[in-house]
């Protein structure tokens, strides 16, 4: 049977293998701890499979550059991922807004994929945008952007980050801060109305306890005002999706070199 594998691609399969692996560890949904690492690892493997076989032969060699080219990999992998997670993120960066306005910021619940604490709009948030990633096919789309990352950059060069790589970085961060500002921004500015109310009445009627009334006033306008504000919620993570890809191909590019 070893007569039929060529051993000549085992250079190219490590790189592919290592790039492919360190995505999947930090990629959302397949880098949760509920997904056994073993899954990880075999999906990883037969992926690389696939993409080694469109490759064919690089003519790699098992040099002392090739120890570099496989922490280039690993760190281009981590990378994409990275970045993927970090957008991901941004639905419970607007919970936590919420939350902090509600009230309900010193009550954060333990993520029992990540094993982090998160705020609990942001957790219902992050529920409900990963159900429709899933529905929206979105893994398989970062699955091919990922295959179609070895085409944009090569396995046998190293990174050239030019001087467009820490504007794609503030321009990145500018942009996910903005979406989560406005995925929160109907229900900060409604419990900042009540705030404004309550410190009307505070002056006008001292007699009333506005920190007793206060804070159940302020959970029912914000599950008020929730119930109203999923279906817009639904284009802002779609906006959010978009951006992600966007994203991921403006990074690909630039450690390519374009």
């Amino acid at each position: 049977m070893l007569e039929f594998i060529d051993f000549t691609l085992l250079p190219t399969f490590i790189l592919i293998f290592a790039r492919m692996l360190a995505f999947l560890i930090t990629l959302p949904v397949f880098s949760y701890r509920t997904i056994p690492f073993q899954y990880r690892l075999g999906l990883a493997f037969f992926l690389s499979l696939i993409v080694t076989s469109s490759f064919g032969n690089l003519d790699i060699d098992l040099t002392a550059n090739f120890i570099l080219l496989l922490i280039k990999e690993i760190a281009v992998g981590l990378l994409i991922g990275l970045i993927s997670y970090m957008v991901m993120s941004v639905v419970q960066i607007a919970g936590g807004f919420i939350d902090f306005q509600m009230g309900f910021a010193i009550a954060n619940v333990i993520d029992p994929q990540t094993g982090a604490q998160s705020p609990l709009i942001g957790q219902y948030f992050y529920m409900i945008a990963i159900l429709f990633f899933l529905s929206v096919d979105g893994h398989h789309i970062l699955l091919n952007g990922m295959i179609h990352s070895y085409t944009l950059i090569p396995l046998d060069g190293f990174l050239s980050f030019h001087e467009g790589f820490g504007e794609f970085i503030l321009l990145t961060f500018n942009r996910l801060f903005l979406i989560a500002f406005q995925m929160a921004l109907p229900l900060v500015g409604s419990l900042f109305l009540v705030d404004v109310a309550l410190g009307i009445i505070a002056r006008t009627v001292p007699q009333l306890n506005v920190f007793v009334v206060g804070l159940p006033l302020k959970i029912a306008v914000s599950f008020f005002v929730l119930f109203f504000f999923m279906a817009m919620y639904i284009g802002l993570v779609k906006v959010l999706f978009q951006t992600l890809f966007e994203v991921m191909n403006q990074l690909m590019l630039i450690l390519g070199g374009a």
